[in-house]
């Protein structure tokens, strides 16, 4: 920004009928929403104002005291006087000889406030001087490095050196407070920010501040340990090293990483995530922010699901079975066997049961296999859960609504399904993504009527072992696609890694089966080309490309569903107690 008073500014009525006001910042002079807090306005005019405590998401206790500024105010005029304005339009600030806190105030009209000068610069040194005195100096050993306020603002607003020459006060270390999270107290700068958390987002307020002073150490409450699902949030929140996760504590410097947006699939909410790894091979999940999603936050469970598809239990290579042993083939003669064997049924004899935890490409290519072979038993899998009020959604499926668009009210055909295995009239089944027993309910006995069963999947289980050809599918991180979410958002899935071993992506897959039954070519040579063909055939998908689809995703069903836990906070944001 210039020092100039921008000609953006709308006049002062206007401003005023609109809810805005005038604030200088730096010198320069922009419009915010009256009531908007101080740290916020600085973020509109780009200039940033170092904090802790503070977190938009949660209330502002005003404790870290990192975020000081130097506000300013027209001085009242005298009894009669008019106020006096400059050439500008407003008039001259007189600024306050002390700092004040620009997390939980309020900005006013003509205020001014300032982020640099001698007087803001000191007050930080001095801020963060009490912060580092009992602060343990590992910062080589410490699991937060690369990743730590604490760091890079000690580098940007500290003395440089300390002056501090007593004993730093001990406190606990690797503290084992949860099945999930160990706490380091020497580290903890007292932000409270995992306290607000877990009381305000998590309704579970386990966590507190016990002793005083220097003493102060953050504990869990009596008899409770931090073992919440939404636990590992205060991991993500903490500004410094005092909370790690015990699943990625040690495991790698994050400097090393690479972050993939992409989105969770254990439910149907589908929280926006940010996926890291190295070398293929993934090491965390951590939730990246969507305020029509998930806010900023995801359930441990979903989080740590990706260790699922790291197993022993992976399905790398196709296999058929010969002589009632399972051999390891190649992706040509287990898709040539798929499709000679199919050939040997009648269309209606073969039935496709597909999951609806496969993205809208791989459900529209399902379609494509069942036009293939004239069948119209085609059926998705329900699975219905609890929901926990927050972030969890009853439907534990992540693509239902996407099914619905695309192959229509296919959970009621299962049944149908089931019958035609039991008297005889379906012979061969092609089960894409499911496991029949685990999932679907169905047992040995209604599985026997079938003579040629075909799946693929991810893991091992009790279908592909019953299955007489087995296709190894691509776990979640290792494909691209989309889906549409319970709100009726379509999101995007992107690829961290490769698929492991000679596992193929899905669609890949149920394309190459399509190929080898018909014997001719398409035009679908990448995911991108899938796409298009369904932003042709289904309405609510015209126009759509993956890049309109971007990383926060857009609404594209009207379903009414609307997400705990983010109608809460909605709630508490009107209300004036967060900013949202």
């Amino acid at each position: 920004m210039s020092d100039t008073t921008p000609t953006k500014l709308l006049p002062k009525d206007e401003a005023a009928e609109k809810g805005l006001v005038n604030v200088q910042i730096d010198g320069n002079w922009i419009q915010v929403p009256r009531g908007t807090r101080m740290i916020e306005a600085c973020k509109i005019a780009e200039k940033e104002v170092p904090h802790y405590c503070y977190h938009p998401k949660l209330s502002s206790p005003g404790n870290c005291r990192m975020c000081l500024v130097q506000m300013g105010m027209p001085p009242r005029p005298a009894p009669g006087a008019d106020p006096v304005y400059g050439d500008d339009g407003f008039q001259e600030i007189g600024w306050m000889p002390r700092p004040v806190i620009a997390c939980a105030n309020t900005v006013g009209e003509n205020m001014g406030i300032r982020t640099t000068g001698d007087l803001v610069e000191k007050t930080r040194e001095g801020v963060m001087e009490f912060l580092l005195i009992n602060h343990p100096l590992d910062c080589p050993i410490c699991d937060q490095a690369g990743e730590c306020s604490l760091q890079e603002f000690s580098v940007e607003h500290g003395r440089g050196q300390s002056r501090f020459v007593e004993d730093k006060v001990k406190k606990p270390k690797n503290v084992d407070i949860g099945p999930r999270i160990n706490l380091d107290d020497e580290r903890c700068i007292m932000c409270s920010r995992c306290i607000r958390f877990m009381d305000e987002v998590a309704d579970d307020p386990v966590l507190g501040f016990s002793e005083r002073g220097t003493h102060t150490t953050v504990t869990c409450h009596p008899d409770r340990k931090l073992d919440s699902n939404y636990g590992m949030n205060t991991v993500d929140l903490c500004p410094v090293g005092a909370l790690t996760s015990k699943d990625f504590r040690f495991q790698m410097r994050v400097w090393f990483l690479k972050e993939t947006p992409s989105i969770d699939v254990n439910c149907g909410t589908g929280c926006n995530t940010t996926v890291w790894t190295r070398g293929n091979k993934v090491y965390r999940v951590t939730p990246r922010r969507n305020d029509d999603v998930n806010s900023e936050w995801m359930p441990d469970s979903h989080r740590l699901s990706f260790h699922n598809t790291q197993g022993d239990d992976r399905l790398t290579d196709p296999m058929i079975k010969v002589e009632g042993k399972h051999e390891i083939t190649d992706w040509n003669n287990a898709l040539t066997a798929s499709a000679d064997a199919l050939k040997q049924f009648e269309s209606n004899e073969i039935a496709i049961i597909a999951s609806a935890r496969l993205t809208n490409e791989e459900l529209f290519l399902t379609q494509g296999l069942a036009a293939t072979l004239e069948t119209s038993n085609v059926a998705t899998v329900e699975r219905i859960g609890e929901a926990d009020g927050k972030l969890i959604s009853a439907d534990r499926n992540p693509n239902t609504n996407g099914a619905k668009l695309i192959l229509g009210d296919s959970v009621s055909k299962l049944n149908d399904i089931k019958s035609g295995l039991q008297n005889g009239s379906i012979k061969a089944l092609v089960v894409l993504g499911e496991d029949l027993f685990e999932a679907a309910g169905f047992t040995h006995d209604e599985l026997a009527g079938a003579e040629l069963i075909i799946s693929s999947h991810t893991l091992a289980n009790k279908t592909a072992h019953i299955s007489d050809i087995v296709l190894p599918g691509a776990a979640f991180t290792e494909k691209r696609g989309s889906m549409v979410n319970v709100t009726g958002r379509l999101q995007k899935l992107n690829q961290a890694v490769q698929p492991l071993g000679n596992a193929h992506e899905d669609w890949e897959l149920i394309r190459d089966l399509i190929l080898a039954i018909t014997g001719e070519k398409n035009d679908m040579f990448m995911i991108e080309d899938v796409l298009k063909h369904i932003s042709t055939n289904i309405t609510e998908f015209n126009g759509i490309t993956f890049s309109k689809i971007g990383n926060q995703g857009l609404p594209i069903l009207e379903t009414g569903v609307e997400i705990p836990l983010l109608t809460k906070e909605r709630e508490r944001a009107e209300a004036g107690i967060i900013v949202g």
